[in-house]
């Protein structure tokens, strides 16, 4: 089968009433998850803001004589955001910061808990692609609830690692694009590949399948990363990312078993 017909069938897949059932339960979780931490972010961001001193000095006439008056005063936290938004140019430039940088943290969040939430659901949309496509495929699987757990905490630790390494890049243009999204892409792979490979295949068929086809499973979950950043599409359409790759490996796993 080639990647056209993989990805028509994937989205034949994804519009059936059961498989669009398990997106709805990602997308209501993740938006949830989104919106709180959405103001959280922004409420820690105003309660940090520096102290901003005032001074302000104004002259009026009374009487042909003038009165000079000093008014300091001192800003903190959600006052100067006011002072700040009490002026035009002020008003614009914080409600980008605030919005542009809300919405950046958030997207990239969005896809770090829709790849987490996903994973629940991924054994029972690989038991549905197998009664639908696959029947002479037994799944078989090899993981366990403490190599899952070790395996999030790792790739994370990793991911973290990578987001402090690669700061000095965060400030060259276009370099920066790349050292922004390595990280979290190194870690939407991992998962991504975990959750459909272990729920299918055995230890050994996984070794070989990411040994003989890594450029080709690579170049998928890139094109499904990049995907992500249209908005909301990886909130409801984690589930269509296993569906493709899913197709990928159970085709994969039957060359191996056709093969031995």
């Amino acid at each position: 089968m080639n990647e056209k017909n993989i990805l028509l069938l994937s989205i034949k897949d994804f519009l059936t009433p059961k498989m669009l059932k398990y997106a709805l339960l990602p997308f209501l979780i993740s938006i949830i998850i989104m919106y709180l931490l959405f103001f959280v972010i922004a409420g820690i961001g105003i309660d940090n803001l520096a102290t901003l001193d005032v001074q302000s000095t104004q002259t009026t006439m009374q009487n042909g004589i003038p009165h000079t008056e000093s008014l300091t005063a001192q800003l903190q936290g959600s006052d100067i955001i006011k002072y700040l938004m009490s002026f035009a140019v002020t008003s614009w430039v914080v409600t980008f910061l605030i919005y542009a940088i809300g919405g950046f943290l958030t997207l990239h969040a969005s896809i770090f808990v829709a790849i987490i939430i996903v994973g629940f659901l991924t054994p029972l949309v690989m038991r549905e692609l197998q009664r639908r496509h696959y029947r002479d495929v037994e799944i078989v699987g090899h993981s366990n609830i403490f190599e899952v757990l070790f395996s999030i905490i790792k790739w994370s630790a990793i991911m973290i690692v990578l987001f402090i390494l690669l700061v000095p890049f965060y400030f060259i243009p276009f370099v920066n694009i790349i050292a922004f999204n390595l990280p979290l892409y190194y870690f939407f792979h991992k998962m991504l590949t975990f959750d459909v490979s272990t729920n299918l295949c055995s230890a050994e068929e996984d070794r070989q399948i990411k040994y003989f086809n890594k450029n080709s499973i690579r170049a998928k979950t890139l094109l499904l990363y990049v995907i992500s950043f249209i908005p909301f599409v990886v909130l409801f359409g984690a589930i269509f990312y296993v569906i493709y790759l899913g197709h990928t490996y159970f085709i994969e796993v039957r060359k191996l078993r056709q093969n031995s």
